[in-house]
């Protein structure tokens, strides 16, 4: 199969100046959206939008499912991430060493980072989180770390804009009705955070693609 996105797509819809980050997000806010004021500053973390071509030679970005266990945002599919430890010397470093403890990718020399999406705040746990893209030479082998991530899968860029795989259902979410966008993924609901992060990279992209492409992959 032909590749309709390619990294240089990508290079330039990381850089593109200026560029509306929230009206990207907010396509797929949950509506209402939830969130209180709170009198301390939020935590911080990061996470990694790690890139791969696949054997259909078309770019996917990893995703995982959080273990059922986990005290925060347990069972939800999520990119590699988490909380800023002191010594890491950047958002960045956060989130590569949180990829490496989580999915096993620890070699960074083939990890070529790209740059980096507008940070989001996640209400319902305070953080602020900082996405990195990166590309990752050749395909990635997975170790997971069982503690903290069920299963890794993968959504294809191109697929990612394509209608077809964005829906929203109704949800009674601590006694509200709320309406929650998301990318349907292998089975999976990306939702919240996650689709909110890939809807912002989403954006970019299309507005780098030459409209002959956007409309292939549209109607495909």
């Amino acid at each position: 199969m032909a590749q309709l996105i390619t990294f240089d797509h990508i290079e330039k819809a990381i850089a593109l100046t200026p560029f509306n980050s929230v009206r990207a997000q907010s396509r797929m806010f949950p509506r209402p959206r939830g969130g209180q004021e709170r009198d301390i500053p939020p935590k911080q973390a990061a996470v990694l939008m790690l890139l791969y071509p696949e054997i259909d030679d078309r770019i996917h970005v990893v995703l995982t499912l959080r273990n059922a266990g986990l005290r925060g945002h347990s069972g939800q599919v999520s990119f590699p991430g988490g909380k800023q430890d002191p010594d890491d010397p950047s958002f960045t470093a956060t989130a590569l060493r949180e990829t490496c403890e989580e999915i096993g990718i620890c070699d960074k020399h083939n990890i070529r980072v790209i740059g980096e999406l507008e940070k989001f705040y996640i209400p319902p746990s305070h953080y602020d989180v900082y996405p990195t893209v990166a590309e990752y030479n050749g395909m990635p082998e997975f170790e997971l770390n069982p503690a903290e991530v069920a299963e890794v899968f993968s959504f294809a860029l191109e697929d990612m804009l394509n209608p077809k795989y964005r829906h929203a259902e109704t949800r009674v979410i601590q006694g509200y009705t709320v309406d929650i966008p998301y990318y349907d993924v292998q089975g999976h609901k990306v939702w919240g955070a996650t689709a909110i992060m890939l809807s912002e990279f989403e954006e970019r992209i299309r507005q780098v693609l030459p409209t002959a492409i956007l409309q292939k992959i549209e109607n495909t």
